[in-house]
């Protein structure tokens, strides 16, 4: 059974080219190299720092996070803040030469990243070679990051096995719109697979649902094993660094998984949100409250949906 790890690259995100050969190219960019029989992915948010949205999908995407910082600025900060909101606790940590390295450490004092691998560049490839992959088992369940139509196959959807596994012929539901999707054909690396196995990054032909019915953030599963939901309550933690005031009927944007969803505040205390459109989400999933109109730091806050 070939296996696999996923890596986001932040920092200095061009240094993904030099572990992988480059696939899918977006507001995410995608590497990936098969090594015997382990399949390695690096996303990178190539959106960022231009929106703030694409670093946390990226970061949702991987079970280990290279950070390697080129400079200290309020970008590198929000990148430590997001790693920091989503328990990314698993890294590895390493600079160029021109960094400080005393101000990069209390950067990250009291964070995640404090307990990451640091190493110098000309190591990474070493430390990432001894991580292992992280599978769960349950039910099967994935997240879409692309999708599109390709002439003669029909609709092909790209994401990442979140638990359990998917197999050819199998008959799922795509959430949060509830359509009964075929499993017609699974690719790995550009193999044919018949199942793959979580966490595998996997383009799928499908049967049953359209390209303009699927948005990134997407969950195939199956029946029930997920929520679709108008509101949802959150044990909230403010971000310390957002100045900024939180006052029922504001909007903003949250991020669960992959989501991006527009959201207003029905309440401070306790923290409610109500969204424009139903967001798919279990009990314990973080959720972060964005606002990307902000001029200092965009992260307002999170916390594990209740």
């Amino acid at each position: 059974m070939v296996k696999s790890i996923n890596f986001v690259v932040l920092g200095k995100q061009d240094i993904a080219s030099e572990f992988g050969k480059k696939g899918t190219e977006t507001d995410l960019s995608l590497y990936d190299r098969k090594e015997s029989d382990i399949i390695k992915t690096w996303v990178a948010p190539s959106g960022f720092p231009d929106k703030i949205q694409p670093l946390f999908q990226a970061i949702n995407l991987a079970e280990y996070v290279i950070l390697y910082v080129d400079k200290l600025d309020k970008f590198t900060g929000e990148q430590i803040i997001a790693l920091d909101s989503l328990k990314k606790e698993k890294g590895i940590l390493s600079h160029t030469f021109d960094v400080d390295e005393s101000k990069l450490y209390a950067m990250i004092k009291g964070t995640v990243v404090e307990k990451y691998a640091k190493v110098d560049q000309d190591k990474i490839k070493d430390e990432m070679n001894k991580l292992e992959p992280i599978s769960t088992d349950g039910p099967s369940e994935m997240v879409i990051d692309h999708c599109f139509d390709v002439k003669g196959v029909g609709t092909v959807i790209l994401g990442k096995v979140t638990n359990g596994k998917i197999k050819q012929y199998d008959n799922l539901k795509l959430y949060p719109a509830g359509i009964d999707v075929l499993i017609k054909s699974i690719q790995m690396h550009d193999d044919p697979v018949t199942e793959s196995v979580c966490p595998a990054r996997v383009g799928l032909a499908v049967k049953g649902a359209k390209p303009d019915e699927v948005s990134r953030g997407d969950v195939i599963s199956v029946e029930d094993a997920v929520d679709v939901k108008p509101e949802i309550e959150l044990d909230f933690t403010k971000n310390s660094y957002f100045k900024g005031d939180i006052a029922e009927n504001q909007g903003c944007l949250v991020s669960v998984g992959l989501q991006i969803k527009a959201a207003k505040f029905i309440s401070i205390i306790p923290l409610k949100l109500k969204f424009e459109k139903p967001i798919v989400c279990k009990s314990g999933d973080m959720a972060i409250i964005l606002k990307p109109e902000s001029t200092t730091i965009r992260i307002l806050g999170s916390g594990p949906i209740l």
